[in-house]
């Protein structure tokens, strides 16, 4: 697996809802390595406080060099990382774990929730580089609200994708989960990919199993590393155990021990 330490400069910064944040970085090395699905430790400051890197999900890469992360403010780390500025740098180490994998023919479809988005803008993405018809894959979108959900599903149907929302709070899509919106479309898909809260994934495991369609999780894990070297983000797995950074973040649904 390549790997890069590179030191990223912001280009552009995003204050897409209140909280959630999207930075542009200049990161030439690790973007034209980027898998969809892997991830970047980064250092978030200058400072011992916070001491350690701080795991995202790669949102997506453009041909010219450029990185996007996609994050929403929840405690210290993510606090520092908002409050910078284009011009500023961002010390990267990735790109890093094991991705999704490209399915190039039979229609899938991608199962979202709040930040689980992240990830599957990039695989979208990267799916249409293979010549695949987006209309005949649907992409199924959740979040709390309108206003946290509504940028990133025009993305999605601005790349031709069949998009389907569902809201908490109905002010967009459907009144309720994201999970709701799974059973129509599993009959005419051969492969899911899914990101976000673990329960939604676990919902969407066993749906998946009980279908027989397949599926790919990326899961979620503190780490301290990305390396595998502090066995921080250790996880059931349905034969032992798994190490998030290095056997993931995606596994095959059936990998992981859901509990």
């Amino acid at each position: 697996m390549t790997k890069f330490q590179e030191k990223a400069q912001i280009l552009d910064r995003q204050e897409l809802a209140a909280s959630i944040i999207r930075l542009t970085l200049h990161a030439p090395l690790v973007a034209a390595a980027a898998h969809p699905g892997q991830f970047v430790m980064v250092r978030v400051g200058d400072s011992f406080d916070p001491l350690l890197r701080r795991p995202f999900s790669i949102h997506q890469v453009s041909a010219g060099g450029d990185l996007q992360l996609l994050f929403k403010v929840v405690g210290q780390g993510t606090r520092c990382l908002a409050r910078l500025r284009p011009g500023e740098k961002l010390d990267l180490l990735g790109p890093l774990g094991r991705g999704f994998r490209l399915q190039r023919e039979d229609p899938v479809c991608l199962v979202g929730g709040g930040m689980g988005i992240a990830p599957l803008y990039f695989l979208g993405k990267r799916l249409l580089m293979h010549g695949r018809l987006p209309e005949f894959d649907p992409v199924l979108l959740g979040a709390a609200s309108q206003r946290e959900l509504a940028l990133l599903a025009d993305e999605f149907f601005a790349l031709g994708y069949d998009v389907h929302t569902a809201t908490d709070d109905g002010t967009l899509g459907h009144h309720g989960f994201v999970t709701d919106l799974l059973d129509p479309v599993l009959p005419r898909v051969s492969r899911v990919y899914v990101c976000g809260p673990y329960p939604m994934m676990r919902i969407v495991a066993a749906r998946c199993l009980a279908a027989g369609v397949e599926c790919e999780v990326s899961l979620e894990a503190h780490m301290a590393c990305g390396l595998g070297a502090c066995l921080g983000c250790t996880v059931r797995a349905t034969e032992g155990y798994a190490h998030v950074c290095l056997q993931g973040p995606v596994f095959d649904a059936g990998e992981v021990a859901w509990q």
